[in-house]
Parts: structure tokens; C-alpha cells; sequence
């Protein structure tokens, strides 16, 4: 029979299987649904090793911080809640057959000595032993608890022997444990080697104690010769009888056989690593993480953090690494800067960081690279602390503790900082999930284990009414296969192969969950830059609903224009005398109108094929500042030459027709309604407090030109290739910012804002659209023919070629773009699904994309992985 020392997982022993949380971590969670699934992987992966017996869990209450061997080791001081999760982690391991292992009895929380050093003393009388330190152990006990081991302590209430640990205890082990309490498991000692015990007894001598004492199993004994002889000789001397011996060894061959050790078979080594790291172990650390990261301070409502666009916002790194996982994970939510710093700092050092922290609004300071030793003050130093008072005193600051909550105590009452967060670990997973809560991701559910001080108090923890963005999860975490998911990475690989795009960008959300968020490819066919997932794409005619639609969606719930009257009423001086001036809006944007599909208004620029130098300048000058392209640059007011060309345009029987025309003319709207380009109130709106930094008009005026992946090489208007600049000519002659096309983004940009509008108008804790009006919008327009709401593409079920597979909800919507691109968004089955790719490059006429219908493979696969999924 082998056992292992494996309190958070084999880990502890070998490197290569899952790490778990340590128990102080545990302890905050109260599922304790998760500490019996944590039980149960890790008995698997014992049964896996071929190990039958886990020194776990820890049932202790910690009730001393100064405790300097089982601290976070511990579930925490609340005694109830203790034996509850050590009850769970127990039968989860149990039920599986391997047997845990409760300790350290009677009970090593309230010491502190470290018994590895020396022998701590226990001096609380019986009534309190018995009412604190002994209810975890009786509990586990009635539910069945297999085994148990023995501390190496000095309880002179139970034994005043002098120098005699509770280990070589008679009254401790066959008085106490066995006879008082009943238990009838294995009993092993701790470890023999520790000098709580080895100080004081030679080998061979200690060994015989403990065996006299009622133990079944001698734990590291430090001469195995030695205690095999001194053990013959005690029972020689009638000092420990054979039958007694007998006895123990019946026990543990009882114990073999409860473990199936009768049915004894080899290990299995195939695949050994793989399958004790699954996972499913990845999912559970996830959980873990998310459900026990507690708030313990949250001054008006600080958290979730809402809009920070109009604020200098700095994370303050001390001690961990750079561009961590938390800073990464708040990345994804606000733009930042990171202030990275050593734990110790000289004075002038010192004075230059309060000097730097104060010309920030909000700061996020995370104590990284923390201990658990109280001497140390578990590696938050005192310097560090003071640090973040005084720029508590100047800024807003949300503090981070990754490590152990005793560490509040230094703290004092926070009384200068707007939230503090205890975090208890500093790994990827508590990372990522910290960051998450501090945006609304997700909600706090954990609750102090302990009393960090007298002002966080065992049980405090705080918690928001509901998240207010997005969070970011494993598949599995929300009930979704990740082999299932493996068909979209088929299909999008497949797609490179075919020619359809050189590379893509690929995000499914489910009830406000990102659960898939990938890239494929490569920039261009050469192959030179892949694809990342913060990459942007021009999306070209989802700019109808993602800029266009929602300005004028806001206008209208305003009460600033009303899509039911027609053009006339907004452009007079455009459309009057016209056939456009009795034009009505909703019907202009459900495709209804009689426009044409698009007007070439490039051709009427050229000259002998190529850009007429008398409408194009090659740099910006005067009037000539909208660039069209590298070296390209036409005027300012050409709009008014496009308005011509289509007003004079005839009109069509008012049938569907497709057309980009209409939105020539809510973007002018947009504008005298609010005096702002359509760019900038889109922005100011929508992108910037909602925090979609890779979102908007004319890219290369804040990004790097290689973030962004080209969209064509024009042979027929600009020639050149277009990367950087919007693909759709017209468009780009109005210098980038068209209300049909224009605008860029990455995939989970844009899905953020689709997810908005099926979260009611809501995100980040704002109301960007009324609900009412979105589902004016959104709704089906009811014309014949027709499948269209107002601005936004609608899925069809009786005619061909729709942009949907045939599992989306009818009261979905969202766009697709000549690029390549779609996005869909569907309130009733809570999906929001993003497919971003540059298909016309290197040539606009490339039909494979839709020909072979991978947008609509790739989001019916979605759907069946979400089947079922609540």
C-alpha cells in the first residue's frame, strides 16, 4: 500500500501532475461541491500513480496566525466550516476508493511551533479542546473517515507526561481517538523524523512508543533497522503483544483490501503525464480560483471598475513578473499602463514612484511573489504597505493581495483605499480570475477563512448583483465540450487551405461567457506574420450595424430623429427636388427603398485607368485631407459630389435590394444631429466607455501598421495594396469613415459590442441603448421578400442563401462584410459569434469563403457544441 503527502494534489510530490489550492485558499469557497470534485480528481490521479492512501485533507482550525506550519494549510478558524469542506474533500476522495487521511490530530491550529522543529504545546483545558479542536475530527469521524494521523504535540490536559508528544500518547491515541471517539480507521503517526518527537526519543525507542501508543503505521521512521529490531525486543519483553501486532497487521491488510489491493494490477505507464494532467483539472483550478477570490473592502461601490476611458489608469506591479496574467487578463478590459517595482526600494526610488503614482486617477496595485511565513510577514513588506497608503491618500486604489489573508493584518483599515481584493495565491488562475472580478467579468463569492484583523473578521466577503462584462472561460467551465469545439478549428484550417482567407479570427460567447476566442493563419499567404487574436480586420459592411445602426439607435430613443420620416425632414438641401426626398428611413435601411445596390463613384475619378491627379493629391494639402490610400488624397468636401451622383440617380421599384447607398446618408445624419463625424461619436458613445480599444475608423491613426491585416492588392483604383486603409472604395473617399463601410476591429471587440446589444443595452454597469428601441431595430420589418430589421441582417427559414445556419433563434440578428466577415448575435439562445478574415486579399474576387459556406459551418458547430448548454 503507498501513500502520498498530497494536500493540494500529487503535485506536492511530483512535478509533473496539477497543482491545487492550498487549504487556506479552499477555505474561502463555500460550494463545497468543488472541494468533493477536487477530492475526486485527485484520487483518480492517485489510482493513476498507484498510490492508495492521501495525507489529506488538513482539518485543523488554523485560529493563530502566527502558526508557522499550518496556516494556509488549513480551511481556516470557523470550526463548522472546516469539518464541512474536510467532509467533502474526504468522501470525493473515498468514493474512489483512496483513502484520505485527517489531520493533525487533536488538532495542531492553535501553535506556534513548527513540530518539524520542535515540540509545540497545546495548554487549552478539555472543554475547549473538545469543543473547537476535536469537532473537525469527530465530524469526519461519523462520516466514515478511513484513516487519521497523529501530531506530534504537548497537551498536558490529555497527558502531562513530560516531553511526550500526543504521538507516543496512550491516553492521546488508544484513550482519546479510539476508545473516546470511536474511530476504528488506520491510525498513522506523523512523520518520526521530526524533531517534535526524534529531540527527545532515540530510533528504534520512538518507534515502540508510538506503537504502544495505539498507532497502526510508523511514518518515516529514521532507522528502519533499528525500530524492527527494538520492536521485537519490546514484545519479547511483553511490552506490546504479538497478537496485538497481529491485530494491526489484520487492519492494514483490511485496508489493502478495502483499496482493491486484492485484485491487485500493474500500472498502466501509456500516456502516464497526459492523463494526470487532463483537463478537467484545468477547469476545476478555474472554479477554484474564481469561487474564493473574496472582496473585502468595496468603498461606493469602487468595483466592478465602470468607465475608465476618461481616466489615466496604472497597475502597479510589486514583486511579480511583467505583463503577468493579471495584467494581460485587465488588458483585455481597459487600457493601462504598468508600474513594475522590486519589494524593497531605496528612499529615492521610493519618492519617484509616489511622484509617478500621482499623475494617475485609478491605480491597481497587486502584491505579487508573496510567502507564508508570518515572521516575513508572508512576504508583504512593510515598505510595500506604506506604499500603497500613501498613494491610497492621492489616487483611487483597488489593492490586490496573491497571497496569504493573515497578511491583512498590516493593513490596518484601509480606511485611505477604495477596494481591496485577497486573492490568497499568485498563479495564472487566480490572476486571470482577480482581474476578471475587478471588471464585472464575474461576481466575489469567497469569504474570508480566517480573521485577517480585527476590521476583516472570518466570513467577510462582499459581492456585486450581478457581473457587468464579459467573462472569460475554459469551454468546460460552462458545460461545452472542447473536443466538440474541435470542428470550428477543422473548418477555419480548412478554409487556409482552400485559398478562402490567408488567416481568421474566430469568438463564441455564450450567456455572457467567452468561451472560444482563436486565431488561424497568417496576415497574407506568404506565411511571414500569423494571426493574433488582437489583430484587427476591416470588418466592411458590419460597420452598417457596429457604427452606423447604433448611432441611430441612440438618436432615435433621443428623440433626436425618428427613422419613420423621411429624408427630407434631415437633408433637405441634399434631397429636396429629388426622388430621395420622400424617402423614409426605416425603409431605406431595411434595403426597401428602391436604391440601387452601389455606385463606382472611384471610376469617375480616374484617368487613363489610373487616379486623376486633379482630384487626388499625393500628400494632404488645403482642402485634400482625407487619405484614400498611401499617397492618396482626395477632398475634404468630395461628399458633396457623391450625394450628387446618387440623388441623380433613378430609383428602382421598391422591392429588397441590398444596397450600401442609404447609409451615404445616415452618415451625414449622424453628423448635423450631433455635430460630430460619424468616427467620433461612435467612439465617444460606444467604443471608448465600453473599452473596445481595437475598435474604430481609420486604424492606422493608432496602431502600428502591422497589427492590422491587409485587405487587397488594388489593381483598379489605387494600385497598390490596401493594409491600413478601408478596402470599400467608396468609403475610402470619404477619407476612411463611410456609415456603410469603415470600420475596424478585432473579433472580440466586436463580439463585446454584439453582446451588448443582447444584454439589453447594457455593459460595463452602463445603458448604452434602450431596450425598447434595440428591439424596434432588431425585429423583423415585416415586407415581403424581406428577412431584414432596420440596419441589422435577420435569419431566413423558407428562402435560400441565408447568412445563418438553421439553429439560430428568429429573433437573432447581425451582418456579414465583403471582406469575409460576419457577426451574429442572438438574444434567445444567449450565442454572440464573430468570423473575422481578409478573403479578398490578394484579390477582391475570390469566391471560396462563400462558395464552400464556412462562416455558416463554422457557426453551426457553435450551436451544436452549445446544445443543451443553459
Amino acid at each position: 500500500m503507498i501513500a502520498i503527502d498530497g494536500e493540494w494534489g500529487l503535485s506536492m510530490r511530483l512535478d509533473s501532475t496539477v497543482v491545487y489550492p492550498r487549504q487556506m485558499m479552499l477555505g474561502a469557497i463555500q460550494n463545497e461541491k468543488l472541494i468533493y470534485e477536487m477530492g475526486h480528481q485527485i484520487a483518480a490521479q492517485c489510482k493513476i500513480m498507484g498510490i492508495h492512501v492521501n495525507f489529506a485533507p488538513v482539518i485543523d482550525v488554523n485560529n493563530n496566525a502566527k502558526n508557522p506550519v499550518i496556516n494556509n494549510r488549513s480551511f481556516g478558524e470557523v470550526k463548522e466550516h472546516v469539518a464541512k469542506l474536510g467532509i467533502a474533500y474526504m468522501k470525493g476522495m473515498q468514493d474512489l476508493k483512496v483513502m484520505a487521511c485527517g489531520k493533525h490530530f487533536p488538532g495542531h491550529g492553535d501553535t506556534d511551533t513548527d513540530s518539524h522543529l520542535g515540540l509545540p504545546t497545546i495548554n487549552h483545558d478539555y472543554a475547549r479542546l473538545d469543543s473547537l479542536e476535536l469537532y473537525p475530527f469527530k465530524k469526519l469521524i461519523e462520516e466514515g473517515l478511513a484513516s487519521m494521523m497523529v501530531a506530534h504535540l504537548y497537551i498536558p490536559v490529555l497527558d502531562n507526561t513530560a516531553n511526550q508528544a500526543s504521538t507516543l500518547s496512550p491516553k492521546i491515541v488508544n484513550g482519546l481517538l479510539k476508545d473516546s471517539l470511536g474511530f476504528e480507521g488506520l491510525i498513522f503517526t506523523d512523520a518520526l523524523n521530526m524533531k517534535g518527537v526524534s529531540s527527545f526519543y532515540e530510533p528504534g525507542v520512538v518507534d515502540v512508543k508510538a506503537l504502544i501508543a495505539g498507532n497502526d503505521v510508523l511514518l518515516f521512521a529514521e532507522d528502519v533497522p533499528v525500530a524492527i529490531t527494538k520492536i521485537k525486543e519490546a514484545i519479547q519483553k511483553g511490552e506490546i503483544t504479538q497478537a496485538e501486532i497481529d491485530a494491526r497487521c489484520l487492519k492494514i491488510l483490511k485496508a489493502k483490501e478495502w483499496v482493491g489491493l486484492n485484485k491487485y494490477q500493474p500500472i498502466d505507464t501509456k500516456n502516464l503525464i497526459e492523463n494526470l494532467n487532463l483537463p478537467e483539472s484545468q477547469v476545476l483550478n478555474r472554479k477554484l480560483a474564481k469561487e474564493s477570490i473574496t472582496l473585502v473592502h468595496n468603498v461606493e461601490n469602487e468595483l466592478p471598475l465602470k468607465r475608465t476611458d476618461t481616466l489615466k489608469v496604472a497597475y502597479l506591479n510589486i514583486g511579480g513578473t511583467k505583463n503577468n496574467r493579471f495584467f494581460e487578463t485587465m488588458l483585455i478590459y481597459a487600457k493601462m499602463d504598468q508600474l513594475q517595482i522590486p519589494r524593497a526600494l531605496s528612499s529615492t526610488e521610493e519618492t519617484e514612484l509616489i511622484s509617478q503614482c500621482m499623475e494617475y486617477d485609478k491605480i491597481i496595485v497587486g502584491f505579487h511573489r508573496t510567502n507564508n511565513d508570518p515572521k516575513k510577514n508572508f512576504g508583504v513588506t512593510i515598505q510595500s504597505i506604506e506604499i500603497f497608503q500613501k498613494i491610497s491618500a492621492n489616487s483611487d486604489v483597488t489593492g490586490v493581495l496573491f497571497g496569504n489573508a493573515y497578511a491583512l493584518e498590516k493593513f490596518s483599515d484601509l480606511k485611505s483605499t477604495k477596494a481591496f481584493v485577497v486573492a490568497y495565491q499568485d498563479n495564472d488562475y487566480t490572476n486571470e480570475q482577480a482581474a476578471q472580478l475587478i471588471f464585472g467579468g464575474i461576481v466575489p463569492k469567497g469569504k474570508l477563512p480566517v480573521s485577517g484583523s480585527e476590521f476583516f473578521p472570518a466570513g467577510t466577503g462582499l459581492t456585486y448583483t450581478s457581473t457587468t462584462r464579459l467573462s472569460f472561460v475554459m469551454p468546460e467551465e460552462i458545460g461545452i465540450s472542447s473536443e466538440k469545439l474541435l470542428r470550428i478549428d477543422s473548418l477555419a484550417i480548412g478554409g487556409i487551405r482552400l485559398r478562402a482567407y490567408p488567416g481568421c479570427q474566430i469568438v463564441a460567447i455564450k450567456n455572457g461567457s467567452v468561451f472560444y476566442n482563436k486565431s488561424f493563419g497568417h496576415h497574407t499567404y506568404d506565411r511571414k506574420q500569423e494571426v493574433k487574436t488582437t489583430d484587427i480586420y476591416d470588418l466592411a459592411s458590419i460597420t452598417k450595424i457596429a457604427a452606423t445602426t447604433i448611432c441611430v439607435i441612440k438618436l432615435q430613443q433621443e428623440g433626436l430623429i425618428d427613422i419613420d420620416k423621411p429624408l427630407t425632414t434631415y437633408l433637405p438641401d441634399i434631397v429636396d427636388s429629388t426622388p430621395y426626398q420622400n424617402m423614409i428611413i426605416r425603409t431605406m435601411m431595411v434595403h426597401q427603398a428602391g436604391l440601387r445596390d452601389w455606385i463606382p463613384f472611384y471610376t469617375k475619378t480616374l484617368k487613363d485607368g489610373k487616379p486623376d491627379p486633379a482630384i487626388y493629391k499625393t500628400t494632404p494639402q488645403g482642402e485634400y485631407t482625407h487619405k484614400v490610400a498611401e499617397g492618396m488624397y482626395i477632398s475634404e468636401y468630395y461628399d458633396t459630389v457623391i450625394f450628387s451622383r446618387i440623388t441623380s440617380t433613378p430609383l428602382n421599384k421598391k422591392t429588397y435590394k441590398y444596397s450600401d447607398l442609404g447609409y451615404y446618408f445616415l452618415r451625414e445624419i449622424v453628423f448635423r444631429k450631433t455635430g460630430k463625424s460619424l468616427d467620433q461619436y461612435a467612439t465617444e458613445s460606444f467604443y471608448e466607455p465600453m473599452g473596445l480599444a481595437s475598435m474604430g475608423y481609420n486604424p492606422l491613426n493608432r496602431f502600428e501598421r502591422e497589427r492590422i491585416t491587409p485587405s487587397e492588392l488594388d489593381t483598379t483604383f489605387r494600385m497598390q495594396q490596401i493594409w491600413g486603409t478601408v478596402h470599400d472604395q467608396g468609403a475610402a473617399m470619404l477619407g476612411g469613415v463611410g456609415g456603410h463601410a469603415g470600420l475596424f476591429s478585432n473579433a472580440l471587440d466586436l463580439a463585446t459590442l454584439m453582446y451588448m446589444l443582447i444584454n439589453d443595452g447594457n455593459y460595463g454597469g452602463d445603458n448604452y441603448l434602450n431596450k425598447d428601441t434595440l428591439a424596434d431595430f432588431t425585429r423583423w420589418q415585416r415586407y415581403d421578400n424581406n428577412r431584414r430589421g432596420a440596419g441589422f441582417d435577420k435569419p431566413v427559414r423558407s428562402l435560400d442563401g441565408g447568412p445563418t445556419c438553421n439553429k439560430v433563434s428568429l429573433s437573432s440578428f447581425g451582418h456579414s462584410g465583403f471582406t469575409g466577415t460576419i457577426t451574429w448575435a442572438d438574444p434567445e439562445n444567449d450565442i454572440v459569434y464573430v468570423f473575422l478574415s481578409n478573403r479578398c486579399y490578394p484579390i477582391a474576387e475570390n469566391p471560396v469563403l462563400l462558395k464552400e459556406g464556412i462562416r455558416v459551418s463554422v457557426q453551426d458547430a457553435i450551436y451544436t457544441a452549445c446544445a443543451g448548454v443553459k
